[in-house]
């Protein structure tokens, strides 16, 4: 393991000072270089390395390699920018080491920097990323614990913390996670995916992360690249992993890019709105288009190179040097911070070649690697698209092994809030897993029961505990991965209609020290959010050591007058759950679900610890979910 302080000593050096050794270069040898990405490693299983080098006056330079055992300078590609050029190198056998590199002009060193070759962590290539076995709680990081004051605000960020302000920064951060760790540990949570932690140089609306502005540096509202390896490697001490929010399709406004870019294909529509910053091109949002056999391409355009608000312009991955350094700035995170999988934000937006050249380098890096998709619709045709093994009829080839399952969301909260009929509740529940058969592997999909673009479960289930209830239970016993929002399980609220992010991701109660209502001590929970969290805390560890829910054969059996069966079974262990949307009292006799008992005759409810035969009735005394573990 590398030390912190080793890692620290690396970060330092990343702003590289010329080294003054021509008197003639005056305006050149006071500034300084960044080199992106700031360091790499030996033995990757790529080993080409692209260097981005930032300086003025740079690419009427020469860059020459002096020293760098078994590397290889393959090329010196300048464009239309006269502050950066692109260096790439070979790196195949060669050993971790300290590269050295001359600045040239007209023959005479001018300049020099150093750039560190690491080694890597032993298995690195090896990880398990995240699977079946786990329950992903997602944190949106400035919402949840403020764990250090200090760091509210910055002097060199633009928007200061207002906490009475929905839409603005509130103080959580790193630290505040690394506190809550041994909460979620006993919540029974294994994986972490945070919402974006790099830094957001943003005059307003920056706290969700969405609008980078440093792919390489965490936000210093949050904490510093040494704390978010401490975290990880804290995380790792409770079992617990961490997934790495990514975009790979927009960056934000503030970035130093917008004031000198790269090249001139940079982002999308770039000329445009170097003539007039009012001239954007906003995405139609019709993602089908990029699927469709019959859409034009200018459909296609509208789509995936526009802009999704002003201050978020699309990257160009169709720049093949923007492509590779994305893709680099993927894989570095894995290998930096230790992580077990990647979530890829608005997936679909980016250019698809470019999607399918990202997944396969990073599944490549680390072949048990899980990465995940937001692809949001509600046609599980549309999401299909981009799992890794879809036989795609236009030869579309992803290696993203799993997507979020929107589909499966959508129903689930309308199946359990609309009237039992014919063709409504959860009949539909029922009749969406037969969409099933367009995945390539649905159970590698992420079902949730909510996020941190959807209104909260306990306000859509219109407060109604047993609802509530269900909708937990059917999305961590189901044969999907499981992911839960920060706070559900206290039955956090929101309003139901529309778009309402400041509520959404409101505050974690008892993140901050003055908060009357304490989630950690359960200190002014109701006595409804007690039983919440009892009830989600019970369910999450009894799912760490049940091979029928991770890996478990499903069956179910048509709705029938509002009840819902399903059956989770592998080897000797049994599941029957049962799913209950009726107000009243009601006796259900099991004998139609026989067929699933595989020859046991009791079943123990996980949640309660009551018994019951099943060759009796089992009276449903109130709306809600019972869970049996058959025994013989």
């Amino acid at each position: 393991m590398k030390s912190l302080i080793k890692l620290s000593a690396i970060a330092a050096s990343i702003s590289l000072s010329f080294a003054v050794q021509h008197a003639n270069a005056n305006d050149f040898t006071k500034q300084h270089l960044s080199v992106e990405p700031e360091f790499w490693w030996a033995d990757m299983h790529n080993s080409q390395l692209q260097l981005l080098i930032y300086g003025e006056g740079i690419a009427k330079q020469q860059i020459k390699l002096k020293q760098g055992k078994k590397v290889k300078l393959l090329s010196v590609d300048t464009t239309d920018s006269p502050n950066h050029v692109f260096v790439t190198l070979e790196l195949k056998d060669a050993p971790a080491q300290t590269l050295s590199f001359d600045i040239v002009n007209k023959n005479n060193v001018i300049g020099q920097f150093d750039y560190s070759l690491l080694t890597r962590e032993a298995n690195s290539a090896k990880r398990i990323g995240f699977n079946n076995k786990d329950v992903i709680y997602l944190i949106t990081p400035d919402r949840f614990v403020n764990g250090n004051p200090d760091n509210d605000n910055h002097p060199s960020m633009l928007e200061k913390a207002d906490r009475s302000f929905d839409g603005g920064r509130h103080g959580g951060d790193i630290m505040g996670i690394r506190k809550a760790l041994p909460y979620l540990h006993d919540l029974g949570v294994t994986q972490l995916w945070i919402n974006p932690l790099l830094e957001n140089n943003q005059e307003k609306y920056s706290y969700h992360g969405y609008s980078t502005t440093d792919f390489y540096r965490i936000d210093p509202r949050f904490g510093t690249n040494e704390e978010y390896l401490a975290l990880v490697q804290e995380a790792r001490s409770f079992g617990i992993g961490v997934i790495k929010d990514v975009i790979v399709n927009h960056m934000g406004s503030g970035h130093r890019w917008m004031a000198n870019f790269p090249s001139n294909s940079w982002i999308n529509g770039q000329q445009a709105w170097q003539q007039n910053p009012k001239d954007i091109l906003y995405t139609s949002h019709r993602r089908t288009t990029v699927q469709d056999p019959y859409a034009v391409a200018s459909d296609r355009a509208d789509f995936d190179k526009g802009w999704f608000t002003d201050t978020m312009p699309d990257m160009n991955q169709i720049d093949p040097k923007m492509a590779t350094y994305l893709i680099q700035n993927s894989i570095w995170w894995v290998e930096y911070a230790g992580l077990s999988g990647i979530r890829e934000d608005t997936y679909s937006y980016a250019d698809k070649a470019f999607l399918t050249r990202w997944s396969k380098a990073i599944m490549d890096e680390y072949p048990n690697f899980n990465i995940v998709g937001e692809e949001w619709t509600g046609n599980p045709i549309t999401v299909s698209y981009w799992q890794a093994g879809k036989q795609n009829n236009d030869g579309y080839t992803s290696y993203t092994p799993s997507m979020m399952d929107f589909p499966l969301y959508d129903t689930l909260i309308a199946s359990l809030t609309e009237p039992e009929g014919w063709d409504t509740g959860l009949i539909n529940l029922y009749q969406r897993l037969a969409d099933d058969v367009v995945y390539a592997k649905p159970t590698d999909l992420v079902l949730f029961e909510g996020n941190h673009d959807t209104n909260r479960l306990y306000s859509l289930m219109k407060n109604d505990i047993g609802l509530f209830n269900i909708a937990m239970a059917y999305v961590l016993t189901s044969n999907r991965i499981p992911q839960i929002f920060y706070g559900t399980e206290v039955l956090m609220q929101s309003p139901s209609e529309g778009r309402n992010d400041g509520a959404v991701r409101g505050d974690f109660p008892g993140g901050w020290p003055q908060d009357k209502v304490n989630a950690f001590t359960e200190e002014g929970l109701s006595a409804t959010q007690k039983e919440a969290l009892s009830f989600v805390r019970t369910l999450l560890n009894y799912r760490k050591n049940s091979l029928a829910i991770q890996q478990g054969n499903l069956r179910h059996f048509v709705p029938k007058d509002g009840i819902y069966v399903q059956s989770r079974q592998h080897g000797d262990e049994t599941l029957l759950i049962i799913y209950n949307k009726n107000d009243q009292s009601v006796a259900l006799d099991l004998h139609r679900f026989s067929s699933v008992f595989n020859g046991n005759t009791y079943g123990t409810d996980i949640i309660n610890k009551q018994s019951y035969q099943l060759d009796a009735p089992l009276k449903l005394e109130q709306k809600g979910v019972t869970i049996l573990s058959l025994k013989r």
